[in-house]
């Protein structure tokens, strides 16, 4: 089975499922309305993935982080120029394998500035245990964004 820029067929539960591709807008729509994702880094020249909470800020993500995070670190090391990352985030039913699943390459910025700071601990509780000073933020910046929506036959996008 190939994938390609429409849909595919997939084998499911009973069903055969359609993959439909999302639009941009659409995809961060999407991730906007969840408030977990994985974001996944390098860590000692592998890759890294941590479930963690999110907002959407203005077209980026934003999660909160403590100083001993490898990504605290890795976002602090760049000296400003940011560190590849990848952000995804689902839903999908387990029992009828429909849903959805985002995923956002960009820049990962560690945040200075004292005021957004600030607003982001007011807008973002991180559901991390309360012994982490969750007192970090990182800003992700979406370079790329693709999307898939797996639905079935009958609710698929005509002509595709």
């Amino acid at each position: 089975m190939t994938f390609d820029n429409a849909r595919t067929a997939a084998a499911g539960p009973r069903q055969s499922i359609e993959l439909d591709n999302l639009d941009v807008a659409e995809a961060l729509r999407l991730l906007g309305s969840v408030s977990l994702g994985r974001i996944v880094f390098t860590r000692q020249a592998l890759p890294t993935v941590r479930p963690v909470n999110h907002i959407l800020d203005g077209g980026d993500i934003v999660i909160r982080t403590h100083e001993g995070a490898a990504l605290t670190s890795h976002a602090r090391g760049a000296g400003g120029h940011g560190v590849v990352v990848a952000y995804e985030a689902d839903v999908i039913d387990p029992d009828t394998h429909l849903g959805w699943s985002v995923v956002v390459t960009g820049y990962a910025y560690l945040v200075t500035d004292a005021d957004e700071l600030t607003r982001y601990r007011a807008l973002l509780r991180p559901w991390a245990p309360p012994a982490l000073d969750m007192d970090h933020a990182v800003r992700i910046r979406p370079d790329l964004v693709t999307g898939i929506r797996l639905v079935a036959p009958e609710e698929a996008a005509p002509g595709r």
